[in-house]
C-alpha cells in the first residue's frame, strides 16, 4: 500500500556529471495535459503519448483511512476489493475476465488519504475499459453472500499482512501510537473488530461518500487524444450523478510534548526498531528539504545511516527511510533491523547521533547534489513511462494542488540549500516529536495471567 516507490539510478544516469545535465533531461520531457471537469464535477487529467498503442488509466478517489471513524476502519481498504465483485451490466469476477479478454490488466490500492484504482489495456480497448468503470461507480452489487466472502479475504489479509508480520505489526502499533486525536491513528486495513462487524447501511454509506464522481480525479496516459478521451468520458461517466463528498476531516492533532514509546514482545529472528517523527503535510515548504535528507540518511549504501549502522558499526542488517504523500501532518519514520546480539539503545543513540549531526553540521555541497541528483534521476525514469506519468500526474495534482508541480520539480529541488536541510533536521528530528516502536523477541508469545481471586 505503499502511495510512490523511486526506481534505483540506471548505469547510464550515473555517468551523468551534473545536476544540471539531469535538470536539462527532465525540462525537454515536460508535456501537455489537457484538463476538463465533467458536469457531475469530476476531474479528468488526458496526456496524449503515441511511444506505445497502449493507455494507462487511473482513477485517484479522495477517500481513504483517514476518511473512516471508530467501528468502521479498513472500510476503504475493503472497497478496493469489493469493486472488482460485480455491478449492474458485468457480474461477479466479470470486471477482469472482461478487461484480460481485451487484452489489459488492473491493479488498485489504498492508503490513508487515498483509494487509486489502475487499468492498462491496449487503446482499442478505450471505450469499454470506460463502460467498465462507469457501471461499478454507479451500480456496485452489495449482495450480501458477497459482503461476507469478501469480508474473510480481507480479514485474512491482516492476519498475514499484520498479525503475522513483524513488520506490519510494529508499524500499526507506532502510527496507533504517535498519533492520538488525528485519524492517521488507525490502520488502512482497519482493526479485526470492525472487519468483522461491517453493516450493509455502512457499507452502502461509505460507497456514496467515497465514490462520488465529484470527489475522483481521472488520469489518463497514452495513446488516445484529449478530444477523444474527454468525448466518451462524456458519454460513459458524465451522467453518473454526484453525492456529498466525505465530511472535511478537521481534527487536529495537538502538539506532542514529549517522546512516546511502544513495545512488542513476540517470536521473532532478530529485533526490529522504528523511529518516527511528526512532519508537515505534503504542501509544505519543507517537503523537498525532507525528501533529500532522506536520501542523505538512508537511501543507497553510501547513506550516512547505512555508513554507521550497518558499516561501521555493525549494528543493524539494513535501515529505510519513509516520507508517505499526505494531506495532513505525517510521520517520517525509519525502520532498522538489528543484527543479532545488537542492543535496541546502542541502535537508538547511534540513530539520533547521526539525525543530530546533519543539523548542527553544514551538509557539504557534494552530498547535496549526489541526493539531487538521485531524486532527479529516480523522478525521471518515472516520467519515461505512461504509468508512471499518470501516477505522478494524479499524486501531483492531489496532494501538492496542481499536476504542473510535476514541471518545477527540478527547480524545486535544486533551490534546497544545506541551511534549509539543517534547519528541517532540527525542526523536525527532535525528541518531543519522536515516537519510537521496538519489537524485542520472545521465545513465544506471553500469556495473559489469570486473575486471583481476593
Amino acid at each position: 500500500m505503499a502511495l510512490q516507490r523511486f526506481l534505483p539510478i540506471s548505469s547510464a544516469l550515473r555517468l551523468l556529471p551534473t545536476w544540471m545535465c539531469l535538470s536539462c533531461l527532465l525540462c525537454a520531457q515536460q508535456f501537455e495535459v489537457a484538463q476538463h471537469r465533467l458536469k457531475n464535477g469530476m476531474t479528468i487529467l488526458v496526456q496524449e503519448d503515441r511511444s506505445i498503442p497502449n493507455i494507462a488509466l487511473y482513477i485517484f478517489y479522495k477517500v481513504g483511512s483517514r476518511n473512516e471513524r471508530p467501528g468502521t476502519t479498513g472500510i476503504s481498504h475493503y472497497f478496493e476489493h469489493m469493486m472488482f465483485n460485480g455491478s449492474k451490466k458485468f457480474g461477479p469476477g466479470q470486471f477482469d475476465r472482461v478487461m484480460e479478454d481485451a487484452g489489459g490488466s488492473n491493479n488498485a490500492y489504498t492508503t490513508r488519504d487515498l483509494t487509486v484504482y489502475q487499468d492498462w489495456f491496449p487503446n482499442s480497448a478505450l471505450e469499454l475499459i470506460l463502460q467498465l468503470e462507469a457501471d461499478r461507480i454507479e451500480n456496485l452489487r452489495l449482495d450480501p453472500l458477497l459482503v461476507d466472502s469478501e469480508r474473510a479475504v480481507v480479514a485474512n489479509e491482516r492476519r498475514l499482512a499484520v498479525e503475522n508480520s513483524n513488520w506490519g505489526l510494529l508499524d500499526e502499533q507506532l502510527w496507533a501510537t504517535a498519533f492520538t486525536a488525528h485519524p492517521y491513528q488507525w490502520p488502512v486495513l482497519g482493526w479485526m473488530s470492525d472487519i468483522e462487524s461491517w453493516t450493509i447501511p455502512q457499507l452502502q454509506a461509505h460507497f456514496r461518500m467515497g465514490y462520488s464522481p465529484s470527489n475522483a480525479v481521472l488520469v489518463a496516459v497514452g495513446s488516445v487524444s484529449a478530444q477523444e478521451f474527454i468525448g466518451l468520458a462524456r458519454k460513459h461517466l458524465e451522467p453518473i450523478p454526484s453525492h456529498d463528498p466525505p465530511p472535511k476531516v478537521v481534527t487536529r492533532e495537538p502538539d506532542q510534548l514529549g517522546e512516546r514509546r511502544v513495545t512488542i514482545r513476540k517470536p521473532a529472528q532478530l529485533p526490529l526498531l522504528m523511529a518516527a517523527f511528526r512532519v508537515p503535510a505534503s504542501d509544505h515548504p519543507d517537503f523537498y528539504p525532507l525528501r533529500i535528507l532522506q536520501v542523505i540518511l538512508a537511501e543507497g549504501r553510501s547513506s550516512r545511516l547505512h555508513a554507521r549502522l550497518v558499516e561501521k558499526d555493525r549494528l543493524a542488517v539494513s535501515i529505510e527511510a519513509d516520507l508517505p504523500f499526505a494531506f495532513d501532518p505525517t510521520l517520517m519514520t525509519f525502520t532498522v533491523q538489528l543484527r543479532a546480539g545488537a542492543e535496541a539503545r546502542q541502535v537508538e543513540n547511534a540513530l539520533y547521533e547521526e539525525l543530530h549531526r546533519i543539523g548542527a553540521e553544514a551538509v557539504d555541497e557534494t552530498e547535496i547534489s549526489k541526493a539531487k541528483n538521485t531524486l532527479l534521476a529516480d523522478f525521471y525514469r518515472q516520467m519515461k513511462t505512461i504509468d508512471g506519468k499518470a501516477d505522478g500526474i494524479g499524486i501531483y495534482h492531489i496532494y501538492l494542488g496542481d499536476y504542473r508541480k510535476l514541471f518545477s520539480f527540478a527547480e524545486d529541488v535544486s533551490r534546497v540549500t544545506s541551511s534549509q536541510l539543517q534547519q528541517a533536521a532540527g525542526r523536525y528530528f527532535r525528541e518531543n516529536l519522536r515516537t519510537v516502536a521496538s519489537l524485542i523477541p520472545s521465545q513465544r508469545p506471553l500469556e495473559p495471567k489469570e486473575e486471583t481471586q481476593q
